[in-house]
């Protein structure tokens, strides 16, 4: 049985956050960001996409969890 990733993992990869969840990729669409299918993705967390898009991290990761803890 394999393990769902910690979505609380600072080194958790976007392309992994994405296949994980992939309801998690309309917020980022919604702002604009390029991160699905980025080709970077599976480098990038979502620390460093929040830096790369000037976005307030915390709130972010806010929205982020309530969506995951939406389909639990």
């Amino acid at each position: 049985m394999r393990r769902r990733p910690d979505f609380d993992d600072p080194d958790l990869p976007l392309a992994t956050l994405f296949a994980t969840w992939p309801d998690l990729v309309e917020p980022f669409i919604a702002r604009k960001m390029l991160c699905p299918g980025c080709l970077v993705a599976p480098f990038h967390t979502i620390t460093d996409a929040c830096e790369e898009y000037d976005l307030e991290e915390d709130a972010f990761r806010a929205e982020l969890r309530a969506r995951v803890a939406e389909k639990l």
